[in-house]
Parts: structure tokens; C-alpha cells; sequence
């Protein structure tokens, strides 16, 4: 049993999870995601005023948070360990380069998946006070996870990128602010025809909106699966590289 990979990696990602819950910065980012996306619901976007049974406005916003959130999560995960030197260690033990990452991958997603159950008593405490749809809400969730799951898969691949969590930080705040708003363009511009289908296509936000709709369609579902693949797979090939340079 200990042969098989999901349960190295689940070891890993246990041991990376409990570093997380004694981190200051998870829970620095825990509160600023709970109390940016309220503000924004109840201040903003004035949900009562508006006299509509929607979580919709709460969680469009979610993008937007997720360029600041999602690299407090991932930015130690590589350059930490490139900076005290235990990136070596690790490459020396007896783990694959898919148990080792999907171990940082697992438990960046436990942590995200924290963040996300602690906003659940706000659409709880909200459904005794108007007709929301229940399955809608399940389906703004699971965009939600795997828009974040995406997220995270391309900054732990920035973090094993940079030398320090400051240079994590800032290039996958970067990368993330590109991928989340640049379906913009096709607004602001008037873009059609091929060239809005492209920037729409490797636009995160783009393919979340659906899914705020109540709309799990099937080629975004798969978008972010296989995006997310693609972004580990190509961290596990870096490591590859870095394990016999």
C-alpha cells in the first residue's frame, strides 16, 4: 500500500497542511478573502436593496480576490524550499516528482478548501431569508474550487520558479491578474470572431462565469481539469530537470 503514489502524496500533503494551520499568512488571507467578499456583497453590491435571491454578485468577485489570496497559499511551497536549501532533501528521498507535487498540490487545495467552507454559513444564514436556488449555489461552489484548484496549480508551478516567497508573491500575482482579467480586453476593445474566442479561452474568469450562471457545462469543467494537469505536469517536469542538473 505504501507503494502507490496518491498515498505518498497524501503524507506530503498532510505534513504541508499542518504547516498551514500554524501559519500567520493563512490565516491572514483566510480573514481578508471572508471579509473582502461580505464587504463586497452587502456594501457594494447591496444584496438586500437589490431584491434578488442571488449569490451571484458574491461570487464574481471571487476572481478578483483569488489574484491575492491564492499566492499567500502557494508562494512557499517551491521557493521556500529552494531558499533554506531542503529542496535538495527532498529530491534525494524516496518520492516521485508526481509525490511531491501533488503532495504541495494537496495541501494548497486543503487550504483553499478551508477559506471555502468557512464562507458557507453566509449562503446558510441566507436561504431562511428569500428563495435561493440551493443547486445553483452548490454549482457557484464548485466553480469556485476549480478555478481556485487551477489557480493554485500555476502558482506553486511560479513558486518552484522563484528563489524567495517575495518573488513567488509577486510573479504569481502577476500571472494570475493576466489570466483572471484579460477577457477585459474583449470588452473594452469591441473584440469578435477568433480573436476574442482565444483571450476568452485562456481566460480563467471567463470560463468561472458559467458556473456563477448555475451552469456546469461540460467544456468548462473540463477546461479547468485539464488545465490544472497541464500546470502540475509541467511542475513535475522542472523538478525532473532539477533533480538531474
Amino acid at each position: 500500500m505504501k507503494n502507490i503514489i496518491p498515498y505518498r502524496a497524501f503524507t506530503l500533503a498532510k505534513k504541508e497542511f499542518l504547516q498551514y494551520l500554524n501559519s500567520p499568512a493563512f490565516y491572514g488571507a483566510a480573514v481578508f478573502f471572508l471579509i473582502f467578499t461580505s464587504v463586497w456583497l452587502f456594501f457594494f453590491r447591496q444584496l438586500f436593496a437589490s431584491g434578488q435571491a442571488t449569490l451571484r454578485p458574491y461570487f464574481d468577485i471571487f476572481p478578483i480576490v483569488f489574484i491575492l489570496v491564492i499566492p499567500v497559499i502557494t508562494m512557499k511551497s517551491w521557493a521556500e524550499e529552494r531558499k533554506t536549501g531542503t529542496v535538495e532533501i527532498l529530491l534525494t528521498m524516496p518520492f516521485t516528482e508526481w509525490d511531491l507535487v501533488l503532495g504541495k498540490f494537496f495541501a494548497c487545495l486543503g487550504a483553499l478548501t478551508v477559506m471555502l467552507l468557512l464562507t458557507v454559513p453566509l449562503p446558510l444564514t441566507l436561504l431562511s431569508l428569500g428563495s435561493f436556488d440551493a443547486g445553483m449555489i452548490f454549482c457557484e461552489y464548485l466553480g469556485a474550487f476549480l478555478l481556485g484548484a487551477c489557480a493554485i496549480a500555476l502558482g506553486l508551478l511560479m513558486s518552484c520558479f522563484s528563489k524567495n516567497q517575495a518573488s513567488a508573491f509577486l510573479g504569481t500575482t502577476v500571472v494570475l491578474m493576466v489570466v483572471m482579467l484579460i477577457e477585459q480586453i474583449v470588452f473594452i476593445f469591441g473584440l469578435s470572431g477568433w480573436l476574442a474566442g482565444i483571450i476568452n479561452f485562456v481566460s480563467l474568469a471567463y470560463h468561472f462565469e458559467s458556473f456563477t450562471k448555475g451552469l456546469a457545462d461540460s467544456r468548462h469543467l473540463a477546461f479547468f481539469i485539464l488545465t490544472t494537469a497541464l500546470f502540475l505536469f509541467i511542475n513535475t517536469r522542472v523538478i525532473l530537470f532539477r533533480k538531474w542538473k
